[in-house]
């Protein structure tokens, strides 16, 4: 999730040329003219998101190895192929195991990160050097460094779902270090609905898979699940992935394309005891064929890996 706001951030300085003070502390325009470029980001990038995933995920997609644990010690990592969400009429999510039910105090601690494919590749959609190594640079600095975060996780009739509204707070304001969400919402898609899960007997507070988050400033970023899984290793380990697929927009009048990016989250949980949790987090950066110049080059393999400690207490 630090990546994720690098991203948001780098992406709409370098690309936008909008300034990151504008990002933290400008408070969400409310004129007709922003709301209505906010309903066509909203409704625009659900229909970039199927398109580009009928290319970037049903085509080229590699299968996902049987072990998903094996995918935290691996460095050539290829995108997972896509989930079928049909198949759980319109409550499909990640489902966690049991024991991480309820709300938990995290340190999170980068212990690694590296470009397995050149630097090249982590250098924005144009692939330059120069953004590459500002990047890696910024993201070695914080070797070492835990971060503070708190995140919940809910009981729902088909399992543990993490509280995607809560925790997206909590982790953007808490590795930006300040408050930089102004609001998250859920939105409805085909595989995961309100409708859906209210009529198969869930609740209003059920999580749903996708996420429209609205920064401080003309800024929003709107996450779908592409692909998950999850493996149980015994009664107190469990290892699961999550690929999400986030478009950054700006909000206000400023005419640039959105900015696409698929992003792998891979977990491994180790139950301690009731209150105590340890765990390891992978997330792994691909390029997508809606923004990125180099993605063919890239062959769907990941372009970026960091790697980070997890110790949960309650």
């Amino acid at each position: 999730y630090a990546t994720m706001l690098q991203l948001a951030m780098m992406l709409l300085m370098q690309l936008f040329w909008f300034p990151l003070t504008g990002l933290a502390l400008t408070p969400r325009p409310v004129s007709s003219d922003v709301d209505i470029s906010r309903r066509s980001f909203v409704g625009g990038a659900a229909t970039t998101a199927l398109f580009w995933g009928s290319l970037s995920s049903n085509v080229l997609a590699a299968p996902a190895p049987a072990s998903i644990a094996s995918r935290l010690k691996i460095d050539d990592l290829n995108l997972p192929a896509p989930s079928y969400a049909s198949e759980f009429k319109g409550v499909d999510n990640t489902y966690f195991p049991p024991f991480l039910e309820g709300e938990w105090d995290i340190t999170q601690t980068l212990v690694d990160t590296s470009a397995p494919l050149g630097l090249k590749y982590i250098g924005g959609p144009n692939g330059v050097v120069s953004i590459a190594e500002a990047s890696m640079e910024q993201a070695r600095s914080n070797i070492g460094k835990p971060v503070e975060v708190r995140l919940r996780y809910l009981r729902t009739k088909w399992g543990v779902a993490e509280d995607r509204l809560f925790n997206y707070e909590e982790r953007l304001n808490s590795f930006a270090r300040k408050k930089v969400v102004a609001s998250v919402a859920y939105a409805d898609v085909g595989g995961s609905n309100r409708q859906s899960v209210l009529t198969m007997g869930g609740t209003e507070k059920d999580p749903l898979q996708t996420v429209l988050v609205y920064f401080k400033g003309p800024a929003a970023e709107k996450s779908f699940v592409v692909s998950h899984g999850g493996d149980n290793l015994g009664s107190d380990s469990w290892a699961g992935y999550e690929l999400q697929r986030s478009i950054f927009a700006l909000t206000n009048q400023n005419t640039a394309p959105p900015i696409t990016t698929d992003s792998e989250y891979i977990w491994k949980f180790d139950k301690l005891d009731d209150d105590h949790i340890q765990g390891k987090l992978r997330i792994a950066g691909y390029l997508n064929a809606n923004s990125d110049t180099l993605y063919f080059d890239a062959r769907n393999r990941a372009v970026s890996l960091q790697d980070y400690t997890l110790d949960m207490r309650r």
